[in-house]
């Protein structure tokens, strides 16, 4: 579906024909995507979405200073975005009204590689496939929290949730041991309760569990019993001080971070995926003669445009579809060596990629297949700044191959856990860094830590490496302190 309140009816008619004409040919190629609406949105409209990353999303200052951002780089013409694709069923995707229909007919295409990857890959079945709804509704939670409590007040908290935001633990919904995570239960309180009905009993269950830890014999002298990744979990759940409304922020905050970790986790699979099927589907429409040589000879030139490796960082849609091309050849032509050792059999190239979508993420599709001739070919290496100029410091295919997979656990964030809750017995929050080799910045490590102390309300401490010693930074509520520890 393709709605629009400027554009002509002609060119509207010819857009529906050539989304009608990609979709063909993506279910001839087999993929299988969610039903999709498309709308026609001006360059403003597009960034505001870009910025809050979901239509109808809670407001802050931070959505639109990623808004401006986005804009200026736009109308210096410094970076442009074709498309934003939402993942829900059915799937919503934007398409800028000022593209002409190749290039929009172009998107539409790749939207069916991510709506097919959405749909498909087991990273994205436990995400909220209502999001919009939802993000909307949380909007409005929050909206209301300012009415009664005071705008600045609720947007002081929110800076502080979202501080951490990134450090959730998206393996509890894998592992279904996250009680916040159900729709099915999400939508029985909501026919029951009321939209707020999800706050009720919290105050129950938190004196639930404290009474089952004070009950349990034995009692270890800290908790939790094992060291809990889920930081914004754990202040929902103990944070000692905070408010009804305080701890629906941070379930807010929470829900709708993890309806993105899939999305980060699998942000060069997803792009490669898109891409590789939206240079077979033009070619298809090319061939059938729904495109002109011309058109064909432009998209030739945006495919280009949106492959151009970076001469400074990964680009995912070039990685991604590499990769993704060279698993379908060599499992089309498998050596001698693979049909005998490892019983592949010619021609099972589309069956593979289409196996590798289903089951991988970043980090496996990488490692896994990110040989060594894919290095070499891609001209992978490492750099680094000696003086003031950029040199190669390694290009061992391996020491690459495993770099990049270490930049992509945990997307890239330190790795931060509750190591104690009741550190000294004090209710004092006793943070460690998982130290992996990157120390951390201990600035913004500091300020980071003064909007722990604002959620947990007792002195906050965080253990790390610096300069090869063990350390550890403490905020007490007035003023940041650091010492070293014995090792």
């Amino acid at each position: 579906m393709i709605s629009d309140s400027n554009a002509s009816l002609t060119d509207i008619e010819r857009l529906r024909d050539g989304i009608d004409a990609a979709w063909a040919e993506a279910r001839k190629f087999g993929l299988d995507p969610f039903p999709t609406h498309f709308e026609l949105v001006p360059a403003s409209i597009m960034y505001e979405f870009a910025s809050y990353s979901l239509p109808g999303r809670f407001s802050h200052w931070t959505h639109g200073k990623a808004f401006y951002r986005q804009k200026m780089q736009y109308d210096l013409g410094l970076s442009k975005i074709y498309e934003m694709v939402v993942n829900t069923n059915p799937s919503y995707a934007f398409l800028m009204e000022m593209n002409d229909l190749l290039q929009n007919t172009f998107v539409a295409a790749h939207v069916f590689g991510h709506t097919d990857f959405f749909k498909n890959n087991a990273y994205f079945q436990h995400t909220s496939r209502r999001m919009i709804d939802k993000a909307s509704i949380h909007a409005e939670r929050i909206a209301k929290y300012e009415f009664d409590h005071g705008k600045d007040v609720v947007e002081h908290f929110l800076d502080s949730v979202l501080s951490i935001q990134e450090h959730v633990d998206y393996n509890l919904l894998l592992h279904d041991n996250d009680p916040h995570r159900d729709d099915d239960k999400d939508e029985k309180r909501g026919k029951s309760g009321g939209e707020y009905s999800d706050l009720w009993g919290l105050d129950e269950k938190l004196q639930k569990a404290e009474e089952e830890r004070e009950m349990q014999p034995g009692r270890p002298p800290k908790f939790p019993e094992k060291p809990e990744k889920d930081l914004l979990l754990f202040l929902l759940r103990h944070a000692p001080h905070l408010e009804p409304w305080q701890r629906d922020v941070i379930e807010i905050v929470r829900t709708e971070m993890l309806y993105f970790v899939p999305q980060m986790q699998t942000k060069t699979m997803n792009e490669g995926w898109a891409s590789i099927w939206h240079s077979r589907i033009m070619r298809e429409l090319g061939d059938r003669g729904i495109l002109s040589d011309s058109e064909t000879i432009e998209f030739a030139q945006l495919h280009s445009g949106v492959l151009t490796p970076s001469r400074t960082s990964l680009n995912p849609y070039y990685i991604g579809y590499k990769v993704f091309e060279d698993i379908e050849r060599r499992w089309d032509n498998p050596t001698e060596e693979e049909i005998a050792r490892l019983g592949r059999k010619p021609g099972m190239g589309r069956q593979k990629i289409f196996e590798v979508r289903e089951l991988d993420n970043d980090v496996s599709f990488l490692r896994n297949y990110l040989t060594e001739d894919l290095v070499k070919d891609l001209d992978l290496y490492l750099y680094k700044k000696e003086g003031d100029e950029w040199v190669i410091a390694e290009k061992n295919w391996q020491k690459v191959r495993d770099t990049i997979v270490a930049n992509m656990t945990n997307f890239g964030y330190p790795y931060l856990v509750v190591e104690n809750g009741d550190y000294r017995g004090n209710r004092e929050l006793y943070l460690k860094h998982m130290f992996e080799g990157q120390e951390l910045d201990l600035n913004y490590a500091e300020k980071t830590m003064q909007h722990v102390y604002h959620m947990w309300g007792r002195p906050v401490h965080l253990e790390t490496i610096f300069e090869g010693k063990r350390i550890l930074l403490t905020f007490d509520g007035e003023r940041n302190s650091k010492s070293t520890l014995e090792k």
